[in-house]
This record gives structure tokens, C-alpha cells and sequence, in this order.
């Protein structure tokens, strides 16, 4: 007669813990449950089992995100653009492409609301460099994808993806430019940030936070208004949502680490920025605390 093998586990038995998200993935694909939050639950349930690293569900969740985000929630704004004036000369333009480290630009004719193109650092620079080469900037031009702040990120990855265009110009109601947006800011949604030899380590701190020597440091992304309550100032937020913003257009160009400018009785020195925008700013305040 057989041994009777009851006690011993069988090779295909589950344990507990893996069992139960087996099962809700089991639940998931019969219909339930069904909304994104139970899958992100799910997901972090499985990354604690060890079955997925942190990584990868930190991008899974960031993929998940970028369905719900819109162009507007992420663009670069119109203050922090780089934008070429197509009556410059090719000498001041390559000076300004250089300066900046960007390889694509939005060019616009008399006014900035008027985008004639973009234009490639590579395409300018073989134009300046033929022989017989091009008589104005124009020849130069790209076609500029515009789109408007509605448009959700999912699907202009998509388009980005399926055009190979990597930059397009974020039009507002009005048929202003808003911003711009290019694909490694969509990336960056799903990867986290893109750094390159050029960027500085961002400090995931306050957007305000007292230094031991009195200054400030400020996320260039501080609402103006919550800067005027911070520190008892008046700086209109009419044309600038943002701090960054308004030191931008004072400084006249997209600033690099170490420029300063002085607003009334404060004192601004750009402390982190890149190629694409400017990240923080170092504020002294003369004849007061800040308190």
C-alpha cells in the first residue's frame, strides 16, 4: 500500500504572503478591483515581497502619473524660455546658443507670441559654416509643434514618440505662448530627474529654508505671493506666478549659477540653474531679519 504522503508539501504550494497578492492580481484581471489606487497598493505590495526594486516601482507609479498630468502641469513657463529673435544676426545667434547649452530653440519674429520655428544648434552651425550658406535664419527653420496646456502628457509622448519632434510650444487660450515642454521633461515625469554633467544635486528641501548666515534659499518655483508673506515684500505678480520667474525677466536672460541682481532690499544670486531653467536663489535682505 502507498505511503500515505499528506504531510508532505506539495512543490507547487503558494505561501501566504505570496499568495495574497497573487490573488489580487488574479481579482484585478477578472474586473476588481479596479481603480489606481488599488493598483499602486498592489504594486507596493509587491515591491515589499522583493519581487520588483524600488526603482522600478518608483517609475511604475510615475508612468501611472503621466496619465493624469497635463501639459500645464509640468511645462517650463514663458519666463524661463530661450527664445532666438529671427533679425539677429548668425554671430549673436551662436552666441546666444552657446550661453544657453540648449539644441533647440523657439524663434519668434517681432513679437514673442509669434513662433516662425525652431531652430537646431546642429542646423546652425552648418549654416554658419557653408559655403554659399543660407541669406537669413529663416531657411533654417523647423516647423514648431504647438499645442495647447489642456493636452494630456500621456498622449504627447506618444506624439513626440511617433513625430520624432522632442520639443513643442505650449500655446494658452488666447493663442500666447504659455511655455514649452520637450520629451525629457515628460521623462523625467515617469524616470525621475535627468541630470547631466552640467546639473547640480537638487536639495528636496523647503522652498524657503534659513541659512546660519542669515541669507536664504529659495526654490525658484516660490509663488510670489508666498515670497511677499514670507518676507513683507510687494513684488507684483501680475506677469510672473513665480520668483524665478520675475528674477528671470529682471535679469533679462536665462541667469547662470552665480549672477546676482538686487530688487529693491533684496539681494539675489542664482545658487543652482541649468541649461533648461533656473532651480534656486540665494536672498539677503538688507536692514531686516526676514523674520
Amino acid at each position: 500500500m502507498p505511503e500515505d504522503d499528506s504531510s508532505t508539501p506539495h512543490a507547487t504550494e503558494i505561501p501566504d504572503k505570496r499568495r495574497s497578492w497573487l490573488d489580487r492580481i488574479g481579482s484585478m484581471l477578472s474586473g476588481e478591483p479596479s481603480t489606481r489606487d488599488d493598483l499602486v497598493e498592489l504594486l507596493r505590495d509587491v515591491q515589499a515581497d522583493g519581487l520588483i526594486a524600488a526603482d522600478t516601482l518608483k517609475m511604475m507609479e510615475g508612468a501611472l502619473t503621466v496619465s493624469e498630468l497635463s501639459v500645464g502641469d509640468v511645462m517650463i513657463p514663458r519666463s524661463q524660455m530661450v527664445m532666438l529673435s529671427a533679425d539677429e544676426n548668425f554671430i549673436d545667434l551662436m552666441k546666444h546658443v552657446v550661453e544657453s547649452g540648449h539644441s533647440r530653440f523657439p524663434v519668434h519674429g517681432d513679437d514673442k507670441d509669434e513662433i516662425l520655428g525652431v531652430l537646431l544648434a546642429k542646423d546652425l552651425l552648418r549654416g554658419v559654416v557653408a559655403d554659399n550658406g543660407p541669406g537669413t535664419i529663416h531657411e533654417l527653420l523647423r516647423p514648431a509643434v504647438l499645442i495647447p496646456e489642456s493636452k494630456r502628457l500621456d498622449v504627447l509622448l506618444r506624439e513626440f514618440r511617433q513625430s520624432r519632434n522632442h520639443m513643442a510650444i505650449v500655446i494658452d487660450e488666447y493663442g500666447g505662448v504659455a511655455g514649452l515642454l520637450t520629451i525629457e521633461d515628460v521623462l523625467e515625469q515617469i524616470v525621475g530627474e535627468i541630470d547631466d554633467e552640467h546639473d547640480d544635486a537638487e536639495d528636496p528641501g523647503a522652498l524657503i529654508a534659513a541659512q546660519a548666515d542669515g541669507q536664504y534659499v529659495v526654490d525658484a518655483l516660490t509663488p510670489i505671493d508666498d515670497f511677499n508673506e514670507r518676507f513683507g515684500a510687494d513684488f507684483d505678480d501680475d506677469e510672473y506666478d513665480t520668483i524665478g520667474g520675475l528674477v528671470t525677466a529682471a535679469i533679462g536672460h536665462l541667469p547662470e549659477a552665480g549672477e546676482e541682481l538686487s530688487l529693491g532690499r533684496f539681494g539675489f544670486r542664482v545658487a543652482r540653474a541649468d541649461a533648461r531653467r533656473l532651480h534656486a536663489l540665494l536672498v539677503s535682505i538688507r536692514g531686516d531679519d526676514g523674520g
